[in-house]
């Protein structure tokens, strides 16, 4: 989690420069294939052209401050319809939106929940699934995502 948030340090006003807003990122170490993914918006949406501008100008920035040892690749991406989840001001957004949770440890026996968000507060992000309100700590979440509803 502290290796995020280095990272979005060094991120953020690079893809903010540019216009766009960071929506969070994700670094999956994993040997020779780690993936350092960043989601990013725009008011009116993201384009390739767009990715290609940001993953650029970050490649860049990441040169020069280096903060990754050894090799991975740069993915810079759309949120799309199953847009990540990463701070409390994006549940309190998508309140009452059905949201798919993986916890880092078990809550009652379980490490995934899928339900509607109710609410966010004092760093709890209260989720119902089937007629039960779970209370999930957001330094539990592993990683979360919007369901798009067909």
């Amino acid at each position: 989690m502290q290796a995020n948030k280095q990272l979005q340090a060094i991120i953020e006003p690079a893809v903010t420069a540019l216009g766009y807003e960071l929506v969070g990122i994700e670094y999956m170490s994993q040997g020779k294939h780690s993936v350092l993914r960043i989601y990013i918006d725009h008011e009116n949406g993201i384009s390739v052209d767009d990715c290609a501008d940001v993953s650029h100008q970050v490649s860049a920035v990441l040169d020069v401050e280096d903060p990754i040892t050894g090799l991975y690749t740069l993915e810079v991406s759309s949120p799309g319809l199953d847009r990540p989840l990463f701070s409390e001001a994006h549940y309190q957004r998508y309140l009452g939106q059905l949201a798919e949770i993986r916890l880092r440890s078990p809550l009652e026996g379980r490490r995934r929940f899928k339900g509607r968000l109710q609410a966010v507060q004092d760093g709890q992000v209260m989720i119902e699934v089937d007629g039960v309100e779970y209370s999930i700590s957001l330094d539990n979440i592993e990683k979360a995502n919007l369901v798009h509803e067909w």
